[in-house]
């Protein structure tokens, strides 16, 4: 194969990205540093849970429209899906973006198109434009270099490819074009033009602006729990006002973006972000205090039964009907009650995967049918509609009631 487009990073991201891509007769070629995962691609089969994407993929294998290896090949743009974890103190590590950059580098023509779409520190794009021409110098002004980050639902990525309207910026408005450009071959909504690090705010942005509504909702259930007050009737109230929607409380924020993209604003810019920072602990509290009412729940039960109870933890996604676990509170949560454990008896539940490496993963309906405690930390479709037992203690984080 001889791809028109080289992705860094085959995750949640970079898979469905390069097989919309390759699904419009456009070559791809994927790059993983995991050979099972590049194994299990090129028969045409995913490792990840995301609706409608095996099936794409499967074609675009089957046509030779991807295909996936652990190095990267020349192309004619490069596109960098990788993660960006952190350091100690939440600050972010850009090295898997520099690592990935700092792989195509040699293979790097004029007039390729280079991409990042991982979330990123404002001013990484600039840095990585001058890391290349560190190395390449003669490719200085005939590459064109930009941002585009994703803005995706898990469980509807393949359908929010394509409609969502994306923010590209350019390190020069040469790049900015050429990148929309590209986009505009597979995405059906609006291209909005910009500069690097703008976009790369923009990113950063919308993350943090839903994560201070959800702490806004989050902080209402611990008042509510204080004051005797039904959190989700108080809401529900509360939004019949025309210009009020406040959002729904759960156990936390988790997931790749929202509770971790403020800490690229906060490290950065500490003393300007004190309502960022501030939602930021109030949505990690949430889940410490989640974890403090099951053991209290646990430790009334066993001195107004003289036993110990069974115990059901139901989900560790970090939210609704996926399989993702990543920055998850439910998975917090759970591994905070069980650092108390003793004899009792956990079930512990996660209906989208199978195994974990850690967690012994129990059906939810003998988890239900079993326990004593029933702790609702994700509001999974199959969680909702149960029969319960009247003698079950419940508490419900995520509205399942």
């Amino acid at each position: 194969m001889n791809p028109q487009v080289t992705t860094i990073g085959l995750g949640y991201i970079g898979l469905p990205t390069s097989a919309l891509i390759a699904s419009n007769k456009i070559e791809v070629w994927g790059v993983d540093i995991n050979s099972k995962v590049v194994e299990t691609l090129n028969q045409g089969k995913i490792h990840i849970v995301e609706p409608d994407l095996e099936e794409v993929l499967a074609t675009a294998v089957q046509e030779n429209y991807f295909k996936a290896g652990t190095e990267p090949k020349e192309a004619n743009t490069y596109l960098i899906v990788v993660p960006t974890p952190f350091k100690d103190k939440n600050e972010p590590d850009i090295s898997y973006v520099e690592a990935a950059t700092k792989g195509i580098i040699p293979l790097l023509k004029k007039d390729d198109l280079y991409i990042i779409e991982s979330t990123s520190p404002v001013g990484t794009t600039e840095k990585m434009m001058k890391l290349i021409y560190s190395e390449r110098p003669e490719l200085q002004g005939e590459i064109h270099i930009a941002y585009c980050p994703e803005r995706v639902l898990p469980g509807n990525v393949m359908h929010e490819l394509v409609q969502n309207d994306r923010v590209i910026g350019g390190v020069d408005e040469a790049s900015t074009q050429k990148a929309i450009a590209f986009y505009r071959a597979f995405v059906k909504g609006e291209l909005h033009a910009t500069n690097a690090r703008t976009a790369e705010m923009c990113k950063l942005t919308e993350n943090s602006s839903r994560d201070v509504q959800i702490a806004f909702a989050n902080e209402l259930s611990l008042i509510c729990a204080k004051a005797g007050i039904n959190v989700w009737e108080l809401i529900k109230l509360a939004n019949k006002h025309p210009r009020v929607n406040i959002l729904q409380p759960g156990c936390g924020v988790g997931g790749h973006c929202i509770a971790v993209d403020p800490y690229f604003i906060t490290s950065e810019f500490p003393m300007e972000s004190q309502i960022i920072g501030k939602a930021r602990e109030i949505n990690n509290y949430k889940s410490f205090w989640c974890a403090e009412q099951i053991k209290q729940a646990k430790h009334d039960f066993q001195l107004k039964h003289g036993r110990k109870p069974a115990i059901a933890l139901m989900g560790l996604a970090f939210k609704p009907n996926i399989d993702d676990l990543r920055e998850s509170p439910a998975k917090y949560i759970v591994q905070k009650v069980l650092q108390d454990a003793q004899d009792e008896a956990y079930f512990i539940v996660e209906p989208n995967i199978e195994t974990h490496q850690v967690f012994k993963i129990t059906p939810y309906q003998e988890a239900v049918e079993k326990a004593d405690i029933i702790a609702f930390l994700v509001g999974h479709k199959e969680f909702k509609g149960l029969s319960l037992k009247k003698n079950q203690e419940i508490i419900d984080f995520c509205g399942i009631k």
